[in-house]
């Protein structure tokens, strides 16, 4: 049985040593024929004929993505057929001269795989912060690393507000640039919003903008398609389903600290629970809280006679006092009761929602009111008489404003732009899906804020 089995093993060991033996050379005739403008590493890695996203190439001349490099594959026949010749594998990063089938080495293709798989090391991660350099695009457009526009693909400009906004919080940002933190993970979700990170913060891209087409695709497939491309979703329900979905996907526990997501936005609150058919029954708990939700009064009914485009304002610290552990808020469900909430422990982050929608069956009603906040130095012990979870450890309760989402327009009808602080330069942009503009900090309080991110001071 060895003997008559012997030439077989002898010829698949053959066979592996020349799949193992490609020849790589140096001297391709056909890298002038690279176009660098064609190529766009954004969307899914499928080829354009079979649609499989196993061992997928892209061509270097047009920038088409096809399957295989072997005699009968896509990429194979699209050589001979186009005339086109130098490909990438999409996860290796090997590039291939076809028909030919030798390798390619040379260090004149590096930067196409730093466009395709951004790399950053830990020295750089950390100067992110400080440098103030532009990067320049192909097309000779100038762009700040980390203040790039995003594609709206369509009606994701819900999706794109919220990236922006966590791009600033730059522990998560840091922890997301580096794949070696979250290589245990098997969540797409996970991997598509780490790449997505490196591509908006990577000074080496060949253009401007970036689409988040692949996280898109990982966002529909993980929310059971609640959140999708074509439908517009409230921001602030998007928020708050991709930090929790990014913890549990990360390995978090009910455990503070336990991932990313809860060293950056968790807080603790403590709530007093007065049932009005028994106001003697008390109950106390203590709640985790990743965002806080901040009730505004309500407009008036009518205009004023001189003035009949007046528009109503709350100074922030007004609606914070329903944190103060005194301040009640009657709640009908799941029985009427009269609750009271006091901040137990402050997160290094601290999410706001200003409830600006009201829905009930027949329409959707929004609060035009406007929060007068500071930009800079928000003290909270001034409004929320904030105990400590740590006993003597003080807590830190000042905070600087690093990310403001407005909504623009009626409810069902509206877009959303969200204003961002570059760190480097402590200047505030205004960024709506690609259009990014420089703009003064007196103009990020002028808005509807419906959504905020405040840093603590250290």
């Amino acid at each position: 049985m060895k003997r008559a089995g012997a030439p077989d093993d002898a010829a698949a060991a053959a066979a592996k040593r020349g799949r193992q033996e490609t020849e790589v050379r140096r001297d391709c005739p056909y890298l002038d024929t690279v176009n660098r403008q064609v190529l766009d590493f954004d969307f899914e890695k499928f080829c354009s004929v079979s649609l499989s996203n196993l061992n997928v190439y892209a061509c270097l001349v047009c920038g088409k993505y096809f399957q295989g490099r072997g005699r009968k594959s896509h990429a194979y026949t699209h050589s001979l057929e186009a005339g086109h010749h130098v490909f990438i594998n999409l996860h290796s990063e090997k590039v291939y001269c076809l028909p030919d089938g030798y390798e390619v080495d040379d260090p004149s293709l590096d930067d196409i795989r730093h466009v395709l798989n951004p790399r950053f090391t830990g020295a750089q991660v950390s100067q992110l912060d400080k440098s103030k350099q532009w990067a320049r695009a192909l097309d000779g457009s100038d762009y700040l690393p980390g203040m790039v526009g995003l594609n709206n693909i369509k009606e994701t400009d819900f999706v794109n507000v919220i990236i922006q906004s966590l791009m600033r919080v730059t522990p998560l940002r840091d922890f997301f640039l580096i794949p070696e933190n979250y290589r245990h993970s098997s969540s797409p979700l996970v991997h598509r919003f780490g790449e997505l990170t490196r591509k908006i913060w990577h000074a080496r891209n060949f253009k401007g903008q970036v689409s988040p087409h692949e996280f898109l695709q990982a966002i529909m497939s993980a929310s059971k398609k609640k959140f999708r491309i074509g439908v517009q979703s409230d921001p602030v329900e998007f928020f708050s389903w991709l930090l929790n979905t990014l913890h549990s996907e990360l390995g978090g526990t009910t455990l503070r600290n336990s991932s990313i997501i809860y060293q950056c936005f968790q807080g603790e609150l403590e709530v007093l629970k007065e049932l009005q058919s028994d106001p003697n029954n008390r109950e106390i708990s203590r709640l985790p809280f990743l965002m806080l939700g901040l009730d505004l009064p309500p407009p008036p009914l009518f205009k004023d006679v001189m003035e009949k485009n007046i528009i109503p304002q709350v100074p922030l610290f007004n609606i914070l006092k329903k944190f103060d552990g005194e301040t009640p808020t009657e709640v009908v469900r799941p029985q009427p009761a009269r609750m009271r909430y006091r901040v137990t422990r402050l997160p290094r982050y601290l999410i706001l929602h200003m409830r600006r929608f009201k829905k009930n069956n027949f329409f959707i009603e929004k609060n035009p009111t406007l929060v007068n906040f500071p930009v800079k130095n928000l003290e909270l012990k001034d409004y929320i008489p904030l105990g400590s979870a740590d006993g003597s450890k003080k807590a830190r309760s000042k905070y600087d404003l690093i990310a403001n989402t407005v909504h623009d327009g009626k409810p069902r009808e509206g877009s959303y732009r969200v204003f961002v602080q570059r760190k480097s330069e402590e200047v505030w942009y205004e960024m709506q899906d690609l259009h990014v503009t420089e703009t003064l900090p007196q103009m990020v309080a002028l808005s509807e804020a419906y959504m905020q991110i405040y840093e603590q001071q250290q």
